[in-house]
């Protein structure tokens, strides 16, 4: 695994170079400070501590900005590097093109791993700091954050799939796009409009599972909305993981096959691709 290694340290030294570290953890810090302090404001009407407050927002904002960040760093982690040459170096030396993907993998997973843990661990700090937390909210809020780690991790293997599947820069981006739209913005819009064409006639709740568990983004909500008591209640779906039956072993469950699945095709892609 020293290949694996030397790549991904390479891919960890390029985004710092490209200032993609820091511009990230800078950006979901701001953020979630933000969501912090300014979201908290209810607590006091609602009975409910500042953290859990803040795990629900950063929950709904983390669907629509950690699955975009994690498709631009992938998405051209392929074919970038084929139209610019360097793929052809790289895979001169010593190196099985399986442990390209995986380091690549490895190293843009580290710089969206490392951006969300202090992005978001400052903002846990901070509310720790004002107001003392319970362990229950501490618990979400790890949760939350490791979820959205994984929930990267589908996006970036997802990109690169893209990356493997075109043979141009521009292809790849446009895809990427289309992929983000469809996942965080059109497949609820849609699943909504079917419920309530349907009337319960058609889709069963076996059905709505399936459909649920065929979006990363929606297995992301239900994990950190249902998955703790106080956020649960407060988010207003306390009864929603028990009428589901998606318990939070088979949502994640759910999001680590959404990593292996693409991952795997992208890298049988590589494989047989002519660079």
């Amino acid at each position: 695994m020293r290949q694996v290694a030397i790549i991904a340290g390479k891919e960890l030294r390029d985004g710092m170079r490209n200032r993609w570290v820091i511009a990230t953890t800078a950006l979901l810090a701001a953020l979630a400070l933000t969501i912090a302090f300014l979201g908290a404001a209810p607590t006091g009407t609602v009975k409910v501590t500042a953290l859990a407050i803040t795990v629900v927002s950063l929950s709904s904002l983390t669907i629509f900005l950690v699955p975009l960040i994690a498709l631009l760093l992938s998405y051209d982690a392929i074919v970038g590097e084929v139209d610019r040459g360097t793929m052809a170096l790289l895979l001169a030396y010593p190196v099985a093109r399986w442990q390209v993907m995986l380091g690549k993998f490895a190293g843009h997973l580290s710089i969206l791993g490392f951006a969300t843990v202090v992005g978001y661990g400052v903002a846990g700090l901070a509310l720790q700091w004002v107001g003392n937390e319970d362990r229950g909210a501490w618990i979400a809020f790890a949760i939350m954050v490791a979820s959205s780690i994984l929930l990267g991790a589908v996006f970036i293997a997802i990109g690169y799939f893209v990356s493997t599947l075109v043979r141009d820069r521009g292809t790849a981006g446009g895809i990427a796009v289309g992929v983000w739209l469809f996942f965080v913005l059109l497949y609820d819009m849609g699943l909504l409009g079917v419920l309530v064409a349907d009337q319960g006639r058609t889709v069963t709740a076996d059905v709505l599972n399936l459909l649920l568990l065929s979006n990363p983004a929606d297995v992301y909500r239900l994990l950190n909305l249902t998955a703790s008591p106080d956020v649960s209640g407060f988010a207003g779906v306390a009864g929603l993981g028990s009428r589901t039956g998606l318990v939070p072993a088979v949502l994640v469950g759910a999001l680590a096959t959404w990593v292996i699945v693409p991952l795997a095709a992208a890298t049988a892609l590589f494989v047989r691709r002519q660079v």
